[in-house]
């Protein structure tokens, strides 16, 4: 299949063909519902989202108590001598002692402060005076202080009726604190679901065999699944290995089917192979909503929704069936990309989605041509990523291939790279899926040269430096401006396709390759830093930014650009206008800035990934002429243009083959903008 027809995917057509990343995450998540609360004790509630509103009946402190050891006083008697009528410690609930001007009372950290008293003395502001001949503790205060010094009022900490904790919100070590805190024992919480685990294959055996026979391997994916469920706090229900036989399989899903569990985990017979029964046994018993996903590993994953008859233990909640590749890599690789985000939103996750973050590659990645690719990484925070900066560097975990489970071992993340088929040089930024925890891998260290270490992974690729790449003229950078997708909420789906049109239009645009790409917030100030340090300092010929040119109060897209470019070119932007009116009217509340700084253009582009390709599209027919100009190429004219009235048919033929788009191998609907 080729990468247009994977993209061009008709909503009806879900179910029989390959279907991308997003809209099959899409459907998962529009069939997944949060489980029914149920109420836990508290050892029970850590990692799981309340159900409900925590509200403080009581007052914290609910009594005026002092922040330090010390002496409670009048505020106004001021430095001098007196004497100490009484001790109030933490835990003392009567002190029938008032202080009264001249006197103080002793008052420990916590302890209440007793009637009259309105400010604390700490201990190191006073000295204890030596007097044998009185029964009474004398103190000298040396310290002025005023009303309300150390003190917390009653109800400082938290007032009585207080919201302290929100539906919705997950539950970790402080928020534990906060229920005991209030006195809440049992607590409503979302529960996390109980997940059913088979393996199916001939080849299986028991990872406790001993010798392997002939055709046998040892079955890694259900101890490696359950881990994984586990990790995610999820009740795991082992169904163990069934042959490729249909009866068999058949039974086995029966039999998981009226267990109560919530989802259905297989691994293996999914393919198109004549003994791969469960995706037809699936259908059989359920509703398919995918069996395809364009992605590399795991295309052959099939995602159906089941409702078992009722029995008299199970209410016949529906359940969400993966059946999830045979191969341990393509087998994990779909539990983190679609199973994590299933098993949060039945767990009351407001935002299933997981951890995004930034990383600059340590050394060069080629790309997959046909699908994207979710490339086995492990990122590492260091001081300087190559760019003078502090962020996270990812190193390839090596050879990719979807059966060697080693690609696995040390990855924390997930790089998603886009199906483009070049070079992705080293220090190029990509979108990362953190899978794991991060903290092993961090440390402090400097970007390593690429001349030193890149190019020691695959000798047939070229490790970038900071000059321009041999093979490319133009120096491309691309910019998504998006709060979402910055702060790790949501998929970066603008920045990859821009990345695979421009380089899938290299020639057309002399030579171009992508070199840098990031994500900011919609800042003004941010978004203008980095388009000054890409023109400035990086000297890229192409600026292309992603979103933000709406009429929504983040939108700030064209601010930021036209306080950094010199020259505006507004040419560009009808050109682009009059391509998106054919989509749809909406395309003319686009408020796109584009322009010159420098001898960098600047383009402001829409944030939906098919206006991307449409854009650029238009644009091409004449930006590869631009730049060159833009650089100060006396010798590029304009081209020579013919009134069609007095042109004669080989000068239309011609001026149509310069003009005419060459295969788009992106593709792609123009369904929104």
């Amino acid at each position: 299949m080729t990468e247009k027809s994977c993209t061009q995917i008709e909503p009806s057509m879900i179910g029989n063909e390959m279907v991308q990343v997003e809209e099959a995450l899409e459907t998962v998540l529009r069939v997944a519902q949060k489980l029914p609360p149920v109420t836990v004790q508290l050892h029970e509630a850590l990692g799981k989202i309340l159900a409900q509103d925590i509200i403080a009946h009581d007052p914290l402190p609910p009594y005026p108590a002092s922040i330090k050891d010390g002496y409670a006083v009048v505020a106004s008697d001021g430095p001098g001598e007196y004497s100490v009528i009484t001790e109030s410690r933490a835990g003392n609930d009567g002190i029938d002692a008032t202080v009264v001007p001249g006197t103080v009372a002793y008052v420990t950290t916590g302890g209440p402060i007793p009637d009259g008293g309105d400010a604390v003395v700490q201990v190191e502001d006073t000295e204890t005076v030596e007097n044998a001949s009185s029964e009474v503790k004398r103190v000298r205060i040396l310290k002025q202080v005023n009303q309300g010094v150390d003190i917390r009022p009653v109800g400082f900490d938290i007032a009585k009726g207080d919201v302290v904790l929100k539906y919705g919100e997950r539950l970790g070590a402080a928020e534990i604190g906060l229920l005991a805190t209030v006195g809440v024992l049992g607590v409503k919480v979302f529960p996390t679901p109980t997940i059913g685990l088979l393996s199916t294959g001939d080849e299986l055996v028991e990872p406790t065999v001993g010798h392997l026979s002939r055709g046998q391997i040892r079955d890694s994916n259900r101890a490696m699944l359950l881990s994984a469920a586990v990790q995610q706090q999820c009740k795991v229900l082992d169904l163990g290995i069934a042959h490729d036989n249909e009866q068999e399989i058949e039974r086995t899903l029966d039999q998981a089917f009226s267990s109560g569990i919530d989802i259905l985990l297989t691994s293996g017979g999914v393919s198109m192979g004549d003994r791969d029964y469960v995706k037809p046994l699936l259908e059989k018993k359920g509703n398919i909503h995918f069996h395809k996903v364009c992605m590399k590993p795991g295309k052959p994953i099939t995602f159906a929704e089941v409702k078992p008859k009722p029995t008299a233990n199970n209410q016949a909640n529906k359940i969400l069936a993966f059946g999830l590749p045979g191969n341990p890599v393509s087998c994990l690789v779909c539990f983190h990309i679609f199973v994590v985000p299933t098993i949060r939103r039945l767990s009351g996750w407001a935002n299933p989605h997981p951890q995004r973050v930034h990383a600059r590659l340590k050394q060069p990645i080629k790309t997959y041509p046909m699908r994207p690719e979710f490339h086995r990484a492990t990122l590492s925070w260091v001081l300087n990523d190559g760019t003078g900066n502090a962020g996270f560097v990812a190193e390839s975990t090596g050879h990719q291939m979807s059966s060697r489970l080693l690609s696995m071992k040390s990855a924390n993340s997930l790089l998603e790279l886009p199906a483009s088929g070049s070079v992705l040089p080293a220090g190029t930024s990509v979108a990362a899926i953190v899978i794991s925890d991060l903290s092993s891998s961090s440390g402090s260290g400097t970007f390593q040269s690429p001349q030193s270490s890149f190019t020691r992974h695959n000798k047939t690729l070229v490790a970038a430096t900071n000059e321009k790449p041999q093979d490319s003229n133009v120096r491309v950078a691309i910019l998504t401006v998006s709060d979402t997708v910055a702060l790790g909420a949501g998929p970066d789906r603008s920045g990859p396709r821009a990345v695979s049109v421009v380089n899938s239009s290299s020639e057309r645009l002399g030579g171009a390759q992508v070199v840098a790409t990031s994500v900011v917030s919609d800042d003004v100030a941010r978004i203008r830093d980095i388009l000054q340090r890409w023109s400035d300092v990086d000297n890229m010929d192409l600026i292309l930014t992603l979103g933000g040119t709406g009429f929504t109060p983040r939108d700030v897209t064209p601010e930021a650009t036209k306080g950094v470019i010199e020259k505006e070119t507004p040419g560009l932007l009808y050109v682009m206008m009059q391509e998106s009116l054919k989509v749809t009217p909406f395309a003319m509340l686009s408020r796109s800035a584009a322009g010159i700084r420098g001898s960098t253009l600047i383009i402001n582009m829409p944030g939906n990934p098919n206006a991307v390709a449409e854009c650029m599209e238009a644009l091409l027919p004449a930006l590869k002429h631009a730049l060159k100009q833009i650089k100060g190429d006396k010798r590029e004219k304009h081209p020579r243009h013919i009134p069609h009235a007095q042109a004669t048919p080989t000068d239309i033929w011609e001026q149509s083959y310069k003009s005419a788009n060459v295969a788009d191998t992106e593709g792609g609907c123009s369904c929104s903008h």
